[in-house]
């Protein structure tokens, strides 16, 4: 769904709904105090958040990974497949599965490292060490108890912080802030803290990060912009920061599956302009692939301010 716009204020809505956000978060603390569960045979990272969507979970599973790679480690990626159609576990082929069947996520994480969708984290798991992987970094998961982690990282994003501070319907949260990093092992803070997030009630360590966009060349391009993210103003001011001319942009829920008639429209909009349409690389894998191949896309990856202390973290979580 598309995060309404009370979740960033506390008015009235998320004041009505907050006695149901505390009953839900309620529900899923008791969950996961009575969840049996299972540890897996080799390190498992999970990387999670506390609120709905849009921090740069898979961004900083991909640079993980790299580093992880670095190490001598056999990555392997887990992700639950959201928006796709296979309950799994399947092993992801990009030249095979598309986003209806695997999910957007999955496809960026499996250009790089095994990856592995399944419904039942736990079967997926498995299969992710049967292919041969000494190390899985699950994308999300955070608030599902029956895989056990050996580390579990939360990302926030420093745009965004916790909006209105409320729970689910009433807010982002999925959970209790406190409640959230009292089972966190680090925090990393993805671009700048603009909503004053810290101090962080939190021990341990908070590794700040940027998403820095690919080096192609949009100075003084027209483009007309589209993003189904989490949240599509951050897209929008990467495009501001390459310095595009950008005509018109227009934002759609995460993982929105677009219509013929709305990729019509766009079309008809770009040609009209005389700009050119540009997207994200998580919504370039949804959009059918001739109409892919004449839109610009920015890719970007998770850059680390200390990327010595994160890849010390990982090699003491792996050891």
């Amino acid at each position: 769904m598309k995060p309404p716009g009370f979740w960033q204020r506390d008015g009235v809505e998320a004041k009505l709904l907050a006695p149901l956000g505390f009953a839900i978060a309620g529900a899923g603390a008791l969950q996961r105090r009575l969840t049996q569960q299972v540890h897996a045979t080799v390190p498992v990272i999970c990387v999670g958040n506390l609120t709905t969507g849009g921090t740069g979970k898979t961004p900083t599973v991909l640079a993980l990974g790299t580093i992880a790679t670095s190490l001598g480690r056999r990555v392997a990626c887990l992700s639950r497949g959201y928006g796709g159609r296979l309950a799994g576990p399947v092993l992801v082929d990009p030249g095979v599965h598309q986003a209806i069947d695997v999910g957007d996520e999955p496809l960026l994480l499996a250009a790089q490292h095994p990856t592995v969708v399944a419904r039942d984290r736990v079967v997926g798991c498995a299969v992710a060490i049967d292919q041969g992987a000494d190390l899985v970094l699950l994308d999300d998961g955070f608030q599902n108890p029956r895989l056990a982690y050996d580390r579990a990282i939360v990302v926030i994003d420093g745009g965004a912080g916790f909006g209105n501070g409320h729970l689910v319907p009433a807010g982002p949260l999925r959970e209790p802030v406190a409640g959230g990093l009292a089972r966190a092992d680090a925090v990393i803070l993805v671009g700048a803290d603009r909503t004053g997030v810290l101090p962080l009630p939190f021990h341990g360590p908070v590794f700040q990060a940027d998403l820095e966009p690919d080096p192609a060349d949009w100075a003084g391009k027209r483009v007309i912009a589209f993003a189904g993210i989490g949240r599509p103003q951050k897209f929008f001011d990467t495009l501001d920061r390459l310095a595009a001319v950008t005509v018109a942009a227009h934002g759609y829920a995460d993982h929105h599956r677009y219509t013929g008639a709305e990729l019509d429209r766009l079309a008809r909009d770009a040609a009209d302009a005389g700009a050119t349409l540009v997207t994200t690389a998580k919504d370039a894998v949804r959009l059918p692939p001739a109409f892919a191949a004449t839109v610009g896309v920015v890719r970007v990856r998770l850059a680390f301010a200390d990327p010595v202390s994160v890849t010390q973290f990982l090699a003491e979580a792996c050891s």
